[in-house]
């Protein structure tokens, strides 16, 4: 019985607020936030994960070629994200600004901002695609691909570049979907992507049926055609006038210096935030290379896993970011904390269930990518420090989607540089080299710098300063 009163005053959002932060206005019932949070948090962590998936799924079909395969498709992932990380930074500010003008009720203003980051979004697409091509081979070198890698990397790596130009019209327009609260719009994109990715990888990579023997090529070519198609389906959610968003209404196309304000101060910080993440994971997966292919190999399926957790707590955040965006426009900075707080404990009820998967399916979990008896064994010791990682790392990623919805991105743009831009590079060299940790001291320096940003966003949060910006 005691139990059951501890834990229904832990989950009850009359305790959620301090005497400060109440207000005179009536909280809803805990259940109905709880539930008003999973319908909008389940189908983002399931995209979240479906897009995650879309690189594990190429590794994992790959990992029968061999692990030089499975290190040329891992290789490509920072540069790729380093390019994506303009579009990344506008979907923070698409997601951000939509909140709150779902949260205003204001149909006109939320539709100039879909249009408007439509436009810079394929611009910009488009203009990465086109130097990624021409410098892949460079960029793959630099990245640490080896004489035994580098021409299956580039070859994949150049395929992928047509498909950058659909994922990043379709992450943008999933972004402001989600901003307005149709997470369930976003997801099926992504389903519907993933089905037809494996589908053509079953093809491509093997040469069944009609198709030729591609190999890591097929695999390239298959996510293309599945990000065409998840393309598709998010143009199509924006062109019918049963929604919220509608890019066939009567809105102008025009650049208004309102939209454009709200989403450069925004997405501005979230693109030095993205920098910086980006040189550190760059610097961070070129440290790994350095080890060798066998324990980059091992790195990179023991990477696909972990984003599993982060996706799930990536999900949680986005849920999180558009609650906190809708609230702070309907002016119930209360609300805001409460719908942060929920997501937490979520978060940590999720997290515990993915802790005891990680520990005792380990050994299961990367041989589903590879048959290589020394990088199963590798791997296995490395998903002890994803298991013991995994609380930290998806209550930091929610205290951070809680900030980002609020507008407060300069901070979190601070709290990355100095975990991933320093910490994360600087101690995992540390570890792995004049310490003598290899892999494992890689990875001790990611558990390191999930801490550290846990402890920068969750003091942020607790202060509450971030209910009080105005977008």
């Amino acid at each position: 019985m005691m139990m059951k009163k501890l834990l229904a005053r832990v989950f009850s959002v009359r305790y959620m607020l301090k005497p400060s932060q109440r207000t005179d206005k009536p909280l809803p019932p805990s259940k109905d936030v709880y539930a008003r949070q999973y319908r909008m948090s389940w189908p983002c962590a399931l995209e979240s994960i479906l897009v995650s998936l879309i690189g594990s799924i190429d590794t994992m079909m790959v990992g029968g070629i061999g692990p030089a395969a499975i290190t040329a498709v891992g290789l490509t992932n920072q540069p790729k994200f380093i390019l994506l990380a303009v579009i990344f930074s506008l979907n923070a500010g698409v997601t951000a600004v939509c909140a709150r003008r779902k949260g205003q009720n204001d149909h006109e203003g939320a539709n100039r901002c879909l249009r408007q980051s439509f436009i810079l979004s394929l611009s910009l697409s488009v203009l990465m695609a086109i130097l990624g091509t021409i410098f892949a081979e460079p960029i793959l070198l630099f990245a640490g691909a080896a004489s035994d890698t580098i021409a299956d990397a580039t070859a994949y790596f150049q395929i992928l570049m047509i498909s950058i130009v659909f994922m990043s019209v379709s992450l943008t327009i999933n972004a402001a979907q989600r901003g307005c609260g149709n997470t369930k719009l976003s997801m099926r994109t992504n389903v519907v992507a993933n089905v037809v990715n494996v589908i053509f990888n079953y093809f491509l990579i093997n040469g069944i049926w009609i198709f030729p023997e591609l190999g890591v090529r097929g695999a390239a070519i298959a996510t293309v055609i599945g990000n065409i198609v998840g393309c598709g389906m998010s143009v199509l959610s924006v062109v019918r006038h049963t929604h919220f968003l509608d890019l066939r209404g009567n809105v102008s196309w025009g650049f208004d210096r309102r939209t454009m304000k709200s989403l450069v101060s925004i997405s501005g910080s979230a693109m030095v935030e993205q920098v910086f993440m980006r040189i550190g994971f760059f610097t961070y997966a070129k440290i790994v290379a350095g080890l060798g292919t066998i324990p980059f190999a091992a790195h990179q399926i023991c990477m696909n896993i972990i984003n599993l957790s982060f996706s799930a707590g990536d999900g949680l955040g986005v849920a999180a970011s558009s609650l906190v965006g809708q609230s702070l426009g309907e002016k119930r900075p209360d609300m805001a904390i409460i719908y942060g707080k929920t997501g937490q404990r979520m978060a940590f009820c999720v997290s515990t269930v993915l802790f005891f998967v990680f520990i005792f399916a380990r050994h299961f979990l990367v041989s589903l990518f590879t048959n290589d008896a020394s990088v199963i064994a590798m791997g296995g010791v490395i998903m002890i420090i994803i298991a013991f990682t995994t609380h930290i790392q998806t209550a930091q990623v929610v205290y951070s989607g809680c900030l980002r919805g609020s507008g407060d991105t300069k901070f979190v743009a601070l709290s990355s540089f100095v975990s991933i831009g320093i910490i994360r590079p600087l101690l995992s060299w540390v570890l792995c080299f004049p310490c003598g940790l290899g892999l494992v001291g890689a990875w001790l320096g990611l558990f390191g710098d999930q801490t550290m940003r846990l402890l920068f966003c969750m003091t942020r949060f607790c202060g509450g300063k971030w209910t009080k910006i105005e977008v």
